[in-house]
């Protein structure tokens, strides 16, 4: 493939959809990645319903719902009480065709886009390899690239997308700041064929468990339910993951004969968003621009929805217009990574975490009140959905 490309960074689910939706618009790409393999494992799960909509334009979305769990309720509850509150998504079907959060495992999607790339003669895809550098001119931008025997090799382009995740090296060679927080407790997630939906009266496949001691998430995907605890930072990673210390921990979640735990990871989680997403003609793109906690769902999908807002602009540049337009392309996704994707994550834990008494009332309390009155509750999904950011964008220029 020769230079009037654009190098994509990471194949990740970032970085693929990006790559989809430029072959659709007939822009060769080079997606480069590290791993020599695509990653097949229990990362992210929950598509929200804007999500959706944007892999329905990409022929993506049939497939992974054939797949997936649809989930049209999703809980916040008490962990000593019960049920707080249960929010119906089934409120959006007049604003998108997929008023649901869909649980699938995040490597069904790169596995299909993984096939559109390899069916197109506008895409390659190249494994096992890891960028070292690049530079830019007026016209170009030279990737220098090297194997893990030590060849090296260099791409040229006309643009580079730096989608390569948390690490980013893109990020880190524009030296842009990336500022924010590391949140204090580790993040303990685990994995059981254990069925929750069926021992635990009306849960939801969703469900925020609030608690002053210890909050915890409980999602169900099409195989496994996903457990995440916040945990103890003093902690050494052996004993965050000790079988012992963790079978106590899920008894203690609810009582039984020993858990079968088919996965666990422990990970430290951050809040921060890149000062700058567009460095000349290099982007960043979804965990390369900006990380957040889980706790709402919004990091994939969040990263999604650059990909497609990044590959539109770009696409109109190709084809002639300014290189300036992708400057609202960084206006518009920062402004969604602080004022909602961020601020809802954080939000969520306040809320799950609150040791005061008044406090948890207050919160708890104001989330009733909201489902019981039908234009709130939509709204409130509307915005945790992220529909409504979607919709704010157009009044950024």
């Amino acid at each position: 493939m020769n230079s009037d490309c654009v190098i994509i960074v990471g194949a990740g689910p970032v970085g693929l959809v990006a790559a989809v939706s430029l072959i659709q618009n007939e822009i060769p790409v080079i997606v480069l990645e590290a791993s020599a393999d695509l990653a097949v494992d229990l990362r992210a799960s929950t598509f929200h319903p804007p999500t959706l909509d944007f892999l329905d334009e990409l022929n993506l979305a049939d497939g992974l719902i054939s797949r997936g769990i649809k989930c049209p309720l999703w809980q916040f509850r008490d962990r000593k009480k019960g049920e707080i509150a249960t929010f119906n998504l089934s409120l959006l079907k007049d604003y998108t065709n997929h008023p649901y959060r869909l649980q699938a495992e995040q490597w069904k999607l790169t596995e299909a886009a993984r096939k559109r790339l390899e069916e197109s003669d506008l895409a390659e895809l190249v494994t096992d390899i890891s960028v070292r550098g690049f530079e830019q001119d007026d016209d170009s931008v030279t990737v220098f690239a090297e194997r893990k025997t030590g060849e090296k090799e260099v791409y040229k382009s006309k643009y580079l997308v730096g989608a390569d995740g948390a690490r980013s090296t893109i990020r880190a060679l524009t030296k842009v700041g990336f500022p924010g927080l590391t949140i204090p407790e580790i993040f303990l997630s685990l994995s059981t064929p254990f069925r929750y939906d069926l021992a635990i009266d009306g849960l939801a496949d969703i469900s925020y468990i609030s608690d002053p001691d210890e909050w915890l998430v409980l999602l169900r995907t099409p195989t496994l339910w996903r457990v995440l605890f916040p945990t103890d930072p003093n902690l050494t990673d052996d004993e965050i993951l000790d079988p012992i210390r963790i079978e106590d921990r899920m008894q203690s979640l609810l009582p039984g004969a020993p858990y079968e735990i088919s996965h666990k990871t422990a990970y430290r989680v951050h809040e921060r968003v890149a000062d700058k997403y567009v460095h000349g003609r290099v982007f960043l793109a979804g965990d390369a621009a900006h990380l957040n906690n889980p706790l709402g769902g919004m990091g994939m999908n969040g990263g999604i929805h650059d990909a497609v807002n990044l590959s539109s602009k770009l696409t109109e540049v190709w084809h002639g217009a300014p290189i300036s337009l992708m400057d609202r392309y960084e206006r518009q996704r920062r402004k969604v990574a602080i004022e909602t994707v961020q601020a809802q994550a954080l939000r969520n834990r306040t809320v799950l975490n609150e040791k005061n008494p008044d406090k948890r009332k207050a919160y708890h309390d104001e989330l009733r009140k909201i489902v019981m009155d039908e234009d709130k509750h939509k709204q409130y999904v509307l915005g945790s959905s992220m529909i409504k950011s979607l919709q704010d964008l157009e009044t950024v220029e």
